[in-house]
């Protein structure tokens, strides 16, 4: 069987040669992408959906829900091994690696998003199309190269995110609004409402939620001390306070600051429409 990945020797580099991920991710030589990026892009994806089917058929998924997270990983990376022997797919180590990484992000997390995910630079990512990802960095939009396969893969992927929170999105139910289990706000669209494809945006949380100190400190002043002991001293005294502002502004960032300053003896009642607050 001829493989489909052909190793490059021609490349100006001694023994690190650039892997067909780093390729696809656009890291290294401008003159390999513009010479083959569809053939490279193409034969990459093809040999991983290829494998992931196989390890669909040969997987018993309800058996592996019973195994820890760790010995899944494992199980995977074994059986893709023995699945590239069979393809005899000529890569090395590093494409190797990042195959069976790329095959468990599609198997226990959400696929081409997880990398995404895992950044903690990373503040929003939008998927505008199944080939174009934007995430936002320190409030500036970025355009990724990470891409979906097609829009069923696409698709699959948004299946997976709002069923993990018990929710479900279709032709009669095509919108979807949800949180997921580490904080992040998902908004999902799929046809008919979404006309050119399936379209997702994904608010991400600081793991770490900023307290007073840090909107007051030097690192972003954004407000002054006497600002912030009038706002500590208006919720003690249980003022109305309307907060608003444009997408990304920090709503939800200055109201879980603020919800800090309710004395615990209250009790507090919360209606969101996606739970954001962090108590």
């Amino acid at each position: 069987m001829s493989s489909i990945i052909q190793p490059i020797t021609t490349l100006p580099r001694d023994p690190a040669v650039l892997s067909l991920r780093e390729k696809l991710n656009g890291g290294g030589f401008e003159g390999i992408l513009k010479s083959q990026p569809a053939a490279n892009v193409d034969a990459y994806k093809a040999l991983k959906e290829r494998i992931h089917l196989k390890l669909l058929d040969l997987f018993d998924l309800t058996a592996l829900e019973a195994l820890a997270p760790d010995m899944l990983r494992h199980e995977i990376a074994v059986m893709v091994g023995r699945l590239l022997q069979e393809e005899q797919a000529v890569i090395n180590d590093s494409e190797r690696g990042s195959l069976i990484r790329d095959i468990q992000h599609e198997m226990l997390g959400f696929g081409p998003l997880e990398l995404l995910m895992a950044d903690p630079t990373v503040s929003d990512i939008l998927v505008n199309s199944y080939q174009q990802i934007y995430v936002e960095r320190r409030g500036r939009l970025e355009l990724t190269n990470v891409t979906f396969t097609d829009e069923k893969h696409l698709l699959r992927i948004i299946d997976k995110i709002v069923s993990l929170v018990g929710r479900r999105i279709d032709e009669s139910s095509p919108m979807v609004d949800a949180r997921l289990p580490d904080g992040s706000r998902v908004n999902a669209v799929i046809p008919p409402i979404a006309i050119d494809g399936p379209m997702v945006s994904i608010r991400r949380f600081a793991h770490i939620p900023l307290k007073m100190e840090d909107l007051t400190g030097d690192a972003l002043k954004t407000l002054t001390p006497e600002m912030a002991h009038m706002l500590q001293a208006l919720i003690k005294s249980k003022v109305n306070i309307l907060i608003s502002g444009g997408t990304g502004a920090g709503k939800t960032t200055l109201l879980n600051i603020l919800s800090g300053y309710i004395p615990e003896t209250e009790r507090v009642v919360t209606i969101e429409d996606a739970a954001e607050l962090q108590m």
